[in-house]
């Protein structure tokens, strides 16, 4: 056999092209995550001004139009009305400008992510002294001494969505990537469900009572923990069931690729190009990793719009894997040909007798 001949048995057009496929989302994890986090900066990051009535309006005006528009400042009332907007997470900080003194108060949430506090603080200090002021940075919602850079939260949720789909992904290749029928569906999904309660409050306890690494609810992070888990399993087997074992390939381009980096765990946000940061929220880990933030660090505000882009993708995936178990696929339905019925022998010759 010549190699070229070895060559067509070794490498069949459809392990070709799933090698091609492999190289694509290669080559897109690449561009995604250096993409989305080579180069962070400020931009329209939500803040609030505290100053009076006389100046309000002129220091708004300041902030905005500092260059490269870092901030999308608006007024506040009064300093615990800031605070309140912050827990709120309506606003990621605010300057309280005291004309009194020289010195003013910067309100930050390193909660949200210590990097973006940070930034705010090196920003507004800058701005500061060239009116010859200072600033004093109050945290309003600080990250917990073990969780380096505000990340546990991000590495939690990751770990979530990583098994979600490799459990989605061995149901699927261990008894195909389409459910058999209805009943199968329900188990897949079942055994989906059950997985996901126990990854939940696995990763629940691991940061919390064990580590001590996030500070929240535990029933509250366990309750995330299994939605983050279904959504991301769910949708997982859907995908498999359209596309076979494609599918897991698309599941990996949706959470890994496209979700990870823009989830505002590394970078918060407002950090983030514009394209990562605005399908950031649309997908689990970024669903996720500002749910858990927000369960750990602000008091459980601000997560109904995050629980339910998680369980739009759950039940999309649920309902999805449910209708292609339902479609007949060639072949289905029919029973099988039963043998037909063998002919009678005919009467066999009587022995000549043995000669004596």
């Amino acid at each position: 056999m010549t190699f070229v001949d070895e060559m067509k048995t070794a490498v069949t057009p459809r392990a070709a092209l799933l090698v091609i496929g492999v190289l694509v989302l290669q080559l897109l994890f690449i561009a995604s995550y250096v993409g989305a986090l080579h180069d962070p900066k400020l931009k329209d990051v939500p803040f609030g001004a505290v100053a009076p009535e006389q100046s309000a309006a002129q220091l708004v005006d300041r902030l905005r139009s500092l260059p490269g528009e870092p901030l999308d400042p608006r007024t506040v009332a009064d300093e615990a009305a800031a605070r309140r907007e912050i827990m709120n997470r309506d606003i990621d900080g605010a300057l309280i400008v005291d004309p009194a003194s020289k010195t003013d108060i910067l309100l930050v949430a390193s909660g949200g992510g210590t990097v973006l506090s940070s930034a705010l603080t090196t920003l507004i200090t800058k701005v500061e002294a060239s009116q010859q002021r200072r600033v004093k940075t109050v945290d309003v919602a600080p990250a917990s001494a073990q969780d380096f850079d505000g990340l546990s939260a991000f590495y939690l949720v990751v770990g979530w969505c990583v098994g979600g789909y490799l459990c989605a992904s061995i149901l699927a290749i261990s008894a195909g990537s389409r459910p058999a029928n209805r009943q199968r569906a329900v188990i897949r999904l079942g055994t989906m469900a059950l997985y996901s309660i126990a990854g939940g409050i696995g990763g629940a306890v691991i940061v919390g009572p064990i580590l001590g690494a996030l500070p929240g609810s535990v029933m509250a992070l366990w309750g995330l923990g299994a939605l983050v888990v279904f959504a991301v399993g769910a949708i997982t087997l859907a995908l498999q069931a359209l596309t076979g074992i494609v599918g897991i390939g698309l599941a990996v381009l949706i959470v890994v690729i496209a979700g990870n980096p823009s989830a505002g765990g590394a970078f918060p946000l407002p950090m983030l190009p514009p394209f990562w940061e605005a399908i950031g929220p649309a997908l689990p880990p970024g669903a996720g990793t500002w749910a858990a933030r927000s369960i750990a660090y602000f008091e459980g505000n601000a997560v109904s719009g995050s629980l339910q882009v998680l369980s739009v993708w759950a039940l999309a995936g649920a309902v999805i894997t449910f209708v292609m178990a339902s479609l007949r696929r060639p072949g289905d339905g029919e029973a099988p040909a039963s043998p037909a019925p063998a002919a009678p022998s005919p009467p066999s010759a009587p022995s000549a007798p043995a000669a004596p």
